[in-house]
């Protein structure tokens, strides 16, 4: 009988990131965004272990004021995705369980409102699916004014729902119409940037070969679609608030300080 599946959610986070550097630590509503971010992931249900994965110290002490376990990691990450697989053995090590049945949920640093109830259902989703995911991430149906946004993921998918490629571009090209009435000719799908890997995946990430996809648009997803593994979805109810530029820090912060934007 196979042992039941473990778990972990790992947050990436660096201090010093490269649009709006020390916003994981930038007060929102008297907190800070990381604090926003761990708290969150602490009220998740069906997690084994709640760690931060970084390369500060300062961030470091911040998650273990909140009972929060971190591990340290080289400053030359490339990804968040590339940060949590750097200390994978030791996540696994930690909970004690095998790779192939545990799940490692990467979870974004910059989404201070990130719902807990969304972790859950990805984490019951991957459960219940046969065979189990390589990959996991939840997609949602994107709007017209979203469309055509380079800081707006999208997402290509095929008939069975497996992502068949990710792009900052709108996906697919509608030919001979307004791109503005794209929309209206067919179902556009935009990418929550959180992912499930099934760690035994995530342990292979080093040895995955450089992807020219993924420096082209600097999308993390992209070196896995190219080296041929699966990324399967989960359609959800709209996107996750992210926090990347000045503008989007003064709109959590009227959030939070319950103020329309």
């Amino acid at each position: 009988m196979n042992q039941p599946f473990t778990v972990i959610l790992a947050i990436p986070a660096r201090l010093e990131s490269r649009r709006l550097p020390r916003k994981l630590v930038a007060d929102i509503g008297g907190k800070s965004m990381l604090q926003h971010v761990l708290e969150r992931c602490l009220r998740t249900r069906a997690t084994g272990a709640t760690v931060l994965c970084t390369d500060s110290q300062e961030l470091s002490d911040q998650a273990a004021g909140l009972g929060v376990a971190s591990l340290l990691t080289s400053a030359d990450c490339t990804s968040g995705s590339d940060r949590i697989a750097s200390v994978a053995d030791q996540l696994l090590a930690a909970v004690n369980s095998a790779p192939e049945r545990t799940i490692i949920i990467n979870v974004q640093g910059d989404q201070p409102f990130l719902d807990p109830a969304l972790i859950d259902a990805i984490a019951a989703s991957f459960i219940a699916r046969q065979p189990t995911p390589e990959v996991l991430t939840p997609i949602y149906r994107l709007s017209a004014e979203k469309l055509h946004n380079p800081n707006v993921v999208k997402v290509l998918l095929a008939a069975d729902g497996r992502g068949l490629y990710f792009s900052r571009s709108a996906l697919p090209h509608v030919r001979d119409v307004d791109p503005a009435e794209w929309c209206s000719h067919t179902s556009f799908w935009g990418h929550v940037g959180i992912y499930a890997y099934r760690a035994d995946v995530l342990l292979r990430w080093p040895q995955l070969p450089i992807s020219p996809l993924e420096h082209l648009e600097k999308l993390e997803q992209l070196r896995l679609i190219e080296a041929g593994i699966r990324i399967d979805t989960l359609e959800v109810e709209g996107d996750q608030f992210s926090v990347d530029t000045p503008e989007q820090l003064e709109q959590a912060r009227a959030i939070a300080a319950g103020r329309s934007w």
